[in-house]
């Protein structure tokens, strides 16, 4: 298959899932859009609809929580089916969720579903879980992000135990001779007693050689902070890069 090496985009991957790609995903588009910039979010892959299966679905459609976000952020210029061509009911990865539909992931569709937004400054693609999780069959998050051939942000936790996820997520992406943006860290939860917090950036950014750009607040939707002071990154620089290291 031929890599698609996009223009103006951002890979968004996780070290794990639910570490706040999605929160941090918007948070950098909103930061775009209030600089007068065109925004589209892409998410090739998405399980786990809202309700399912306790719940039946509202006006007879399923929604998903990662889409309703980031629908909301761009301004609903764009259709379900757009940001994320391929979508399943159950709560687990998307090969599995779609086995228990009678589906199949196409990988196919979804690195020529990043070519449908037309007249954007940039384009932020949000992986589905971490970046081994898979996406179809025999293919993981990984292969999708090397065949899009954008750079890669991490989001990872701020708490304890981030540092040993983080190192490996950044060497296994440079197995992949894919360029790394930097690193967001992410507050999941609240917890002041960490004491981690304090000093989890720098000893990852002096482990890997990757910038952390800082932290984002526990519930916090539009700052991110470095040593307790605000910091402002042209993520738009960032998609600009070489894709390459």
């Amino acid at each position: 298959m031929t890599e698609h090496h996009l223009n103006n985009a951002l890979f968004v991957t996780g070290t794990d899932t639910n570490v706040g790609k999605t929160h941090v995903t918007c948070l950098i588009a909103r930061q775009l859009i209030e600089r007068g910039l065109k925004v589209a979010a892409y998410k090739p892959a998405c399980s786990g609809a809202i309700g399912y299966p306790s719940s039946p679905p509202i006006d007879g459609q399923y929604r998903w929580d990662d889409i309703e976000r980031l629908k909301t952020v761009i301004g609903g210029h764009w259709t379900d089916e757009t940001i994320c061509p391929q979508r399943f009911l159950a709560p687990v990865a998307p090969p599995v969720a779609a086995q228990l539909e009678g589906r199949q992931v196409d990988f196919e569709r979804l690195v020529s579903g990043a070519a449908r937004f037309p007249n954007t400054d940039i384009l932020l693609i949000e992986g589905a879980g971490g970046w081994l999780s898979p996406v179809t069959e025999t293919q993981t998050v990984a292969d999708l992000a090397r065949e899009l051939g954008a750079p890669i942000l991490i989001v990872a936790r701020s708490g304890l135990g981030t540092i040993n996820h983080t190192l490996l997520t950044v060497e296994s992406i440079r197995s992949r001779g894919l360029a790394i943006a930097g690193i967001v860290l992410n507050s999941v939860v609240a917890d002041p007693d960490d004491l981690s917090v304090q000093t989890n950036a720098d000893e990852i950014e002096a482990r890997s050689g990757v910038p952390v750009f800082g932290t984002v607040a526990y519930q916090s939707e539009s700052e991110l902070r470095r040593a307790g002071q605000p910091v402002t990154i042209r993520w738009e620089s960032l998609a600009t890069r070489s894709k390459r290291q």
